[in-house]
């Protein structure tokens, strides 16, 4: 299965083909919207695109985690992780191999 994957050149290809703004343009507003999202994220807000999903922050805690080789107990850090959470009508597409 060739796996494909969608970066911001592709992006900015299609707002360049689908509203008409100049290749720039295109680049600097999808650089500007994931820019906006990032800030957003790190801030701690959520992130939420109507028909597309929610993006969030969580705080994960300590906890003791094991080495599945050794069997060793291992200490891991609290951190930060971020999470999607897809609409229904993503999932829907989705699962509809992207046919809507």
């Amino acid at each position: 299965m060739g796996e494909k994957t969608l970066t911001r050149m592709d992006l900015s290809e299609a707002v360049f083909r689908e509203v008409g703004l100049s290749r720039n343009e295109s680049a600097e507003l999808v650089e500007a919207v994931l820019t906006h999202m990032s800030d957003a994220l790190a801030e701690g807000e959520q992130v939420k695109i109507s028909s597309f999903g929610t993006f969030s922050v969580r705080d994960k805690a300590a906890r003791v985690g094991r080495n599945p080789k050794t069997g060793e107990e291992v200490p891991i850090q609290p951190r930060r992780v971020l999470t999607f959470r897809p609409s229904h009508l993503m999932k829907e597409r989705v699962a509809a191999g992207n046919k809507a």
